[in-house]
């Protein structure tokens, strides 16, 4: 699966691999295949193409993943889908240097 890039290193998700047990439930709930299994405990793969969902903190049964959910790409994007801060998506900064919630700024 070629899995989207949101914004290079700006991400909130945070794995504590001590805390994982390796039971896998994030790598059944994540949408973008951001987890991959080692020998032990799950481990990130493609940090950046998580959109901050929250499905993979939400369902740790052993607390290790967290992430701030709502505040990434996701949440700008459906908001701008439901036509919510004027329709525009504002989830970074612009790749041209305008300030985050200039129009275009990830779509």
């Amino acid at each position: 699966m070629n899995n989207p890039v949101y914004l290079k290193d700006v991400v909130t998700l945070q794995l504590d691999e001590n805390k994982c047990t390796g039971c896998g439930m994030c790598l059944d709930v994540c949408p973008h295949e951001v987890f991959k299994m080692n020998s032990r405990h799950v481990e990130k793969q493609n940090r950046d193409a998580c959109m901050e969902c929250g499905a993979c903190s939400q369902n740790c049964p052993a607390s290790a993943i967290s992430v701030q959910s709502g505040v990434g790409c996701a949440n700008a994007l459906i908001n701008a889908m439901l036509g919510r801060n004027g329709g525009e998506c504002c989830c970074g900064p612009a790749d041209n240097g305008k300030a985050a919630n200039d129009k275009g700024c990830c779509c």
